[in-house]
C-alpha cells in the first residue's frame, strides 16, 4: 500500500494539483485586494461614502457606529456588508477563469475526431469502424 500511495504522491497530475492550488490561494487574495482596495471604495463613494466592509445589522438591536465597535461590545451582528464583498470576489474569479479558459480554447490544438459519418445513411460512427452498425454498408480503409 506505501508504494501505492507514494506512485500515487509522485505523479505529475498531483503536483499539477498542488501548484494550482497554492497558485489559486494566492489568484484569491489577489482578486480579495482588488475588489475591497479598488472597486469597492469608487462604489461606496457612489452610494454616498459608504464602506461595504462596515455594513451591518445588529441582532441585539441596539446601534454602533461601526461593525469594530459592534464587536466589540460582544454584539451579534450579520455582516452583510463583508457577504456583497465576498460575492463580488466570486464574480471577479468566475468571470478572470471564464476568460482564462475561454483563450486557452482558442489556442488549443482541436482534438483528432472520435467518429466520421457514415456515406451511406449520415450516421456517426466510430473513425476505426470497419462497418457501419447502422446500415452495414462496409467502410473502405483509411
Amino acid at each position: 500500500m506505501f508504494k501505492e500511495f507514494r506512485e500515487f504522491a509522485v505523479k505529475g497530475n498531483v503536483l499539477d494539483m498542488a501548484i494550482g492550488i497554492i497558485i489559486g490561494g494566492a489568484f484569491g487574495k489577489i482578486v480579495t485586494s482588488l475588489v475591497n482596495d479598488v472597486v469597492m471604495p469608487p462604489i461606496g463613494l457612489i452610494l454616498g461614502r459608504v464602506d461595504f466592509n462596515d455594513l451591518f445589522f445588529s441582532l441585539d438591536r441596539k446601534t454602533y457606529a461601526s461593525l469594530a465597535l459592534a464587536k466589540a461590545a460582544g454584539a451579534p451582528t450579520i455582516n452583510y456588508g463583508m457577504f456583497i464583498n465576498i460575492i463580488l470576489d466570486f464574480a471577479i474569479v468566475a468571470f478572470v477563469m471564464f476568460l482564462i479558459v475561454r483563450q486557452y480554447n482558442r489556442v488549443r490544438p482541436p482534438a483528432d475526431p472520435t467518429t466520421k459519418e457514415c456515406p451511406y445513411c449520415l450516421s456517426q460512427i466510430a473513425v476505426k469502424a470497419s462497418r457501419c452498425p447502422h446500415c452495414t454498408s462496409e467502410m473502405a480503409a483509411a
